[in-house]
């Protein structure tokens, strides 16, 4: 499956604001942000001039890269959001935050999207008990998300539940720390997502 594999600091200087792609390193003064807070090449620092279309794009491009999507998946998602009943918008970050990498993230089990999608991948995530190992798995209200019995060990899940005081669960979700396993409550809301995103300017992007 394709994915960005490139400097992922660079895209939070690109984006002018913390993306926490980097789990820890995001909460530090090592953050790259922190230390080089302008856009990187060599006119990251020049004054630009945005339009109303590059603020469109900004928008969409900060969307995608929070969760880690490319561009034809996330085009997919926004057709998806179109067809379904209320706000296209909402919709779309509705869908995006259901992905299980972001689940098991928001669940404290990851340090990052990244790291979470990882672990899908590597088949150390269940789903009412039975193995997913595709990261665009959408949950649904009622499902119970856990760690594999033998994967609870892993030093990255215990490091990332260790430092669960930095990140608070939302509440669409519960989780369980003893069992490491969260359960769906309810579907996600724009303010469950907590991002600083205009969702509605990357509808009317695509509407053009």
């Amino acid at each position: 499956m394709a994915r960005y594999i490139g400097p992922v600091c660079r895209l939070c200087r690109r984006e002018g604001m913390k993306l926490f792609l980097k789990g820890d390193r995001c909460f530090k003064d090592k953050c790259a942000l922190e230390r080089r807070n302008y856009a990187p090449g060599q006119h990251g620092q020049a004054r630009a001039k945005i339009t109303d279309y590059g603020q469109q794009l900004r928008e969409k491009q900060k969307l995608r890269r929070i969760y880690g999507v490319l561009e034809r998946q996330f085009r997919g998602y926004f057709r998806r959001a179109e067809r379904m009943r209320g706000i296209t918008g909402e919709n779309l970050l509705q869908l995006l935050e259901r992905r299980l990498d972001n689940t098991v993230y928001r669940l404290g089990l990851a340090a990052s999207r990244s790291e979470a999608r990882q672990m899908v991948r590597h088949g150390h995530i269940q789903v009412n008990g039975r193995r997913v190992n595709i990261p665009s798995y959408l949950v649904r209200v009622g499902d119970v998300v856990s760690v594999r019995e033998k994967s609870r060990n892993m030093p990255k899940v215990v490091e990332s539940v260790a430092s669960l005081g930095r990140r608070e669960i939302p509440a669409w979700l519960q989780f369980d720390r003893e069992r490491l396993s969260g359960k769906v409550v309810q579907l996600p809301t724009k303010e469950d997502a907590g991002l600083p995103i205009q969702e509605q300017l990357i509808v009317e992007l695509y509407s053009k």
